[in-house]
Formats: C-alpha cells, sequence, structure tokens
C-alpha cells in the first residue's frame, strides 16, 4: 500500500538537515536542570541529549565512504503539498499544488533533529540558542558562514520574513505550528529573537525552531503564493539541477554549500546527484526499477513482493530484496470516514463498519501473510495501551468520564478476529445489530433510516492496489446492505477532494513524530482542525475530551508523563473509532540494485536512505545492470 506523510510525520525538517554548534550543553542534563540565559548548542524536550559540543560526526554518519555517483528513486514518503505521481510547482510550503518530494532539502533551518534521538533538535543556521527564563523565548546568533544559494548571508531579517510568511501564508500544517507565534524580531543582523505565547508548550515550541529560512530578497517582487515555476532560493546542502515537471527531478549537491566540511555534514548526502522519478502507477514504476532507472525501490504492495521479484538480475544477485526493521516512532494505516456527514457521527456506525473487513481472510488470499491488524494509531511505539488503564492513565480519565466511552474505563478496544472465511456471519450480525441501534434498520436487501434513506458509502481512492485488496470489504459492506462502491480518481483530483473533505471514506497512512507534540496531535485529532482546509482530521472528529488528553501530553515534562497522557489518549481513540485502525507492517520491504553501500545498523527514528547510504564503486562496476 502507498503512504502518504506528512510534515508533522516521519520527514519533519528537522530531520533533513544536520548542524553542530560550538556552545557547551553536556548530555544527560534533566529538563529543569537546562540553563537558561546560556547560548546552547541543543535543546530536547525532557533535557537529555546525546551529542555534546564536541561531537565530529552523528552516529549513523559515514564519513569514512566514498562520496559521489547517483541515486535514481520513486519516493516512498512526502511532506506537505507533495506528491510520488506527479508534480506542477516547485514550492512546497504552501497548500496549492503538487511539489516533488525531497525539495525540503535546498532549505537549512535554525535547528534540526537527529535520527537516532526521539527529542532533540541541535543549531544549524544557528550557532548558538539561547533559552528564556520562562521557556517560551528563544534568542538565536546566526552563523556567519551561511549562505544561501544566491550567495547571499543568511541574516535575521531572512529568518523574521521566512516565520511572518509561513504563518500567514503558509501550508495549513505550517500554519498550525506557528499559530502560538507571538513575536520574531531581529536584533541585529546576525540574532534573532523568536518568542511563543504562554499557551505554547515547550515542546510544541521546539518542533517550530526548525522551519525552512528563504532569503526575504528573493520576494521583493514576487507574491509568495504564486512562486511555484523556479525554486525558491534556499541555504541547504542540495539544488535543483534538472527537471521536467511530472516526469523527474535532479537534486545536485552544492559545490559552495556553506557547512559542507562541519561536523554535522560530515558522512551524509554522500550522492552527487538524486533523481527522483515520477509513475502515476505502481506497475509503471516496478519495470523502470527492473531495468535499473530506478535503483532503489521499497515495495508496499504485498502480491508484488510476493510474485513479482523473480526477475534475472535477482537470479544472479545483482538485484538485492531483503527486509529492513521499522522505526521506533508511532505510525497509522487508518480508515477515515466523513463525520461532517452526518451518517458517519455515531461511533456504533463506525464498529459496525469495521467489523465487515475480514483482515484474517484478506491477509491469507490477498496480503499473502505480510501484514499485521492494526489496533491503534500510534502502532508500533510505547504509546499503545494495553489491558485496563493504570493508575496514572486514570488519573487523566476520571475527569472525563461521561464525555468519553464508559468502555474506556475497562479493557483496551481491539480489533475483532473474524473466523477466516470472508463472510463471518457472527460479525455481520454483530454490525447490523449496532446500526440497528444507530436507527438503521434492513429494508430487505436496503439499509435505511427512518425516512428510508439508503446508507451510502463511497471509498475514494486514487490506487488500483487499493481496489485489488479492499474490493472484498466493499462487496461485505453491500451484504449487509449499504450502498457501498469504490470511486478510483486521478492523484490531482484526489488530493484536491481530500483538502476539501469532499469524501465519505478514504484510506491514509501516517508516520507520527517519536515525540508527539500538542499541536501535531491536533492535526490529526484535535477539535481546532476539523475544518481546516488541508489539515489532517480527515475523520472530521471533535472531542473536548480528546483535545484535553492532547493539551495533557503537550504538557508533560518527562517522557514517563508523556508516555501516560499518550496512552490515555489512546483507549480513547480506540473506543471512539474516528480512525479505523487498517493493516500495518514493521519491516521495510526494499529492493535494490546492489551498487550501495550502507551501515547495518540503521537510526532508530527515520530512514532516509539517500542521506545514508552511498555507491560503492566497486559494486557497481561489478554489476549487470538493466
Amino acid at each position: 500500500m502507498a503512504t502518504a506523510l506528512t510534515s508533522l510525520t516521519r520527514r519533519r525538517f528537522t530531520q533533513l538537515a544536520l548542524a553542530v554548534g560550538a556552545v557547551p550543553l553536556l548530555p544527560g542534563w534533566a529538563f529543569a536542570a537546562v540553563p537558561t540565559d546560556t547560548p546552547l548548542h541543543g535543546l530536547s524536550a525532557f533535557g537529555d541529549l546525546k551529542y555534546g559540543p564536541d561531537y565530529t560526526h552523528f552516529d549513523y554518519a559515514s564519513p569514512e565512504a566514498p562520496v559521489g555517483g547517483q541515486m535514481n528513486l520513486a519516493v516512498s514518503n512526502w511532506v506537505l503539498n507533495q506528491s510520488p505521481e506527479t508534480f506542477d510547482t516547485l514550492n512546497t510550503f504552501v497548500l496549492q499544488g503538487n511539489a516533488p518530494p525531497r525539495i525540503e532539502a535546498l532549505y537549512d533551518g535554525l535547528m534540526l533533529g537527529s535520527l537516532d534521538e526521539p527529542d532533540a533538535v541541535y543549531c544549524a543556521l544557528a550557532e548558538s540558542v539561547t533559552l528564556s527564563e520562562d521557556r517560551h523565548g528563544f534568542t538565536f546568533r546566526l552563523r556567519p558562514e551561511a549562505r544561501f544559494s544566491t550567495g547571499a548571508p543568511v541574516t535575521a531579517d531572512d529568518v523574521v520574513f521566512s516565520y511572518e510568511t509561513l504563518k500567514e501564508e503558509g501550508h495549513p500544517s505550517l500554519q498550525v505550528t506557528l499559530r502560538e507565534l507571538e513575536d520574531v524580531v531581529a536584533v541585529d543582523p546576525a540574532t534573532v529573537r523568536i518568542r511563543f505565547t504562554e499557551r505554547q508548550s515547550y515542546q510544541d515550541a521546539l518542533g517550530a525552531l526548525s522551519l525552512p529560512i528563504m532569503p526575504r530578497a528573493y520576494f521583493a517582487d514576487k507574491e509568495f503564493a504564486r512562486v511555484g515555476r523556479e525554486g525558491i532560493p534556499g541555504s541547504g546542502r542540495f539544488e535543483v539541477a534538472r527537471s521536467e515537471f511530472g516526469r523527474f527531478i535532479e537534486y545536485r549537491k552544492r559545490a559552495d554549500y556553506w557547512a559542507k566540511d562541519l561536523p554535522f555534514s560530515r558522512g551524509l548526502d554522500l550522492f552527487e546527484t538524486l533523481r527522483i522519478e515520477f509513475f502515476r502507477d505502481r506497475q509503471p514504476a516496478l519495470e523502470a526499477f527492473k531495468k535499473s532507472i530506478i535503483t532503489f525501490r521499497e515495495e508496499f504492495t504485498s502480491k508484488a513482493w510476493a510474485t513479482e521479484y523473480d526477475f534475472p538480475a535477482v537470479a544472479r544477485g545483482d538485484v538485492i530484496t531483503r527486509e529492513f526493521p521499522g522505526e521506533k516512532r508511532p505510525k497509522f494505516q487508518c480508515w477515515a470516514l466523513n463525520q461532517r456527514r452526518e451518517r458517519f457521527a455515531d461511533s456504533r456506525v463506525r464498529h459496525a463498519i469495521n467489523m465487515c473487513f475480514d483482515f484474517e481472510w484478506t491477509n491469507a488470499n490477498l496480503m499473502f501473510g505480510q501484514r499485521i491488524h492494526s489496533n491503534s494509531p500510534f502502532q508500533s511505539s510505547d504509546f499503545v495501551a494495553e489491558g485496563t488503564p493504570s493508575a496514572a492513565e486514570l488519573a487523566l480519565l476520571e475527569p472525563l468520564r461521561g464525555s468519553v466511552p464508559d468502555e474506556v474505563f475497562g479493557e483496551v478496544w481491539v480489533q475483532p478476529v473474524s473466523d477466516g472465511s470472508g463472510l463471518d456471519r457472527a460479525l455481520l450480525r454483530q454490525a447490523t445489530t449496532l446500526f440497528a441501534e444507530a436507527g438503521w434498520r434492513l429494508d430487505g436487501n436496503r439499509m435505511v433510516n427512518a425516512a428510508g434513506e439508503t446508507f451510502r458509502l463511497e471509498f475514494l481512492t486514487y490506487g488500483q492496489e487499493q481496489e485489488r485488496v479492499y474490493a472484498k470489504f466493499i462487496d461485505t459492506l453491500r451484504r449487509i446492505g449499504l450502498d457501498a462502491s469504490l470511486r478510483l480518481v486521478d492523484p490531482a483530483q484526489y488530493q484536491d477532494r481530500v483538502n476539501r473533505f469532499d469524501f465519505d471514506m478514504i484510506l491514509a497512512a501516517f508516520s507520527l513524530n517519536a515525540t508527539p507534540t500538542r499541536e501535531g496531535l491536533t492535526l490529526f485529532f484535535g477539535s481546532d482542525a476539523r475544518d481546516r482546509a488541508g489539515a489532517y482530521n480527515y475523520p472530521g472528529m471533535a472531542s473536548e475530551a480528546v483535545d484535553a488528553l492532547i493539551a495533557a501530553a503537550g504538557a508533560a515534562d518527562n517522557r514517563d508523563d508523556l508516555v501516560t497522557a499518550m496512552r490515555a489518549l489512546d483507549r480513547v481513540l480506540r473506543w471512539r473509532l474516528d480512525w479505523l485502525p487498517n493493516i500495518s507492517s514493521n519491516v521495510h520491504r526494499a529492493a535494490f540494485w546492489d551498487i550501495f553501500g550502507f551501515k547495518e545498523t540503521k537510526p532508530d527514528y527515520a530512514w532516509p536512505i539517500e542521506r545514508l547510504w552511498w555507491l560503492d564503486p566497486d559494486k557497481a562496476e561489478s554489476v549487470q545492470r538493466g
């Protein structure tokens, strides 16, 4: 299955550019001991940093590896308005249009996250950050050597312009990130002060310190939202070398990159060129891989993984197929039933619809046993609740009694298990009973309400693989009287309808931050995002109780409290079933031409292979490609 990822998910800007300062903050300091009014090289949501000010490179980097060559790939993840099928703009910071994945590599931020820590950020464009006593203000001293690709220095005024512009005109997820931004001031050309309101948690503030910085001068005669046919200059490692809208884009390493010799840069971004190929369907992409037009491919289609990687290059060992462990961060693939349409607002209806998906039959017959049935929107993380609530969880849940399902205080919800027949009559009887309790009854072969209206459900998708996998699910819904259908549209129409919340049901896949923030969680589950165009609250859920638990997670000042709040939130989300957990996998299934080198141990919290791997000249010479 294809995945759709977001800026507040697995590939935040903080994870795409790495930098280090030269000011003291020792690893291991507790949150309360992090000094204020002192220049620091890094910050953490809970105080702990793995890397001190004198580190030479990140542990997952490979400074001994060769540099050069090219990687060709069709991407498996993307952010903001980006699309893997096509692109028609180079502006990834707005909602409009489809931008190419990895265009974010053109930009640096003030700070960045490491790939092997869950909640730390380090100085990048800034050489130091000073935290105010109340932890709502951050003063940055910019690196004097930092330059845009235009050759102009990065100044405090550019930072002011970038933050103000992204708050007012940026993509909705960027606007949410910055909605509590109170002030951004250029103290002098090399010093900028950013302050958030008292409503902004410390964790959320850290997430906002890594946004891309753009040159104000570039927009002297341009409107931010209308720039698209040319790339906005940045200060990052890459620049656009060549592109053809809708077909390919090549990113080339900048020879004049200002930070290329700094410790944070050593051993990363080893390819001279990254080429992204665009395909509207997975089959042409697979054929391009077989011909080595693409040299790395992550496979999400279970049938393809089981049956289509038997071509000659695999047999002779020139193409490697293997599994890599997944990341230690919450992820989910879920259905969203659009509660803006009244018939989906009753949770009994959502539970009933979920019962009609026979995972056991689908996994055995269509997915070759490769998938697991997800229970939680925080799958693969420490935030997945188990059993009954702990005392600490109950302390958060008891004040919400009456505004959350009563079942929340008992065993956590788990997926129903079918008999694997593809038509489990016991589960379907339960589903029909739930529909009846919600005001829907069978009239002949139709599920109708009191007004005689048939229950309609259209599953909107742009992927033919979803049509193959979920056709049985749609047929089962019809068997209990629903007017159920699957609508296959092109990617542009799909994205437009999703942005406008014009759908009954869609499938979405996300990977969240290892340390979720209040603003990030709000984008998916919060009432404030219900009607925000471009946000990810696709079900249109709105619950004061959920908002309260999101606030509790955002206010946590240690990881134990964060885990407690997230597990309490998980219990409520699972019994409400606004998002219907679908299928998951705990591994990456990857195929690649055997021309690369890489470390066997991958970082825990992200896996950007184009940044971590390198071209092995000896392997590249011996492989028979095409």
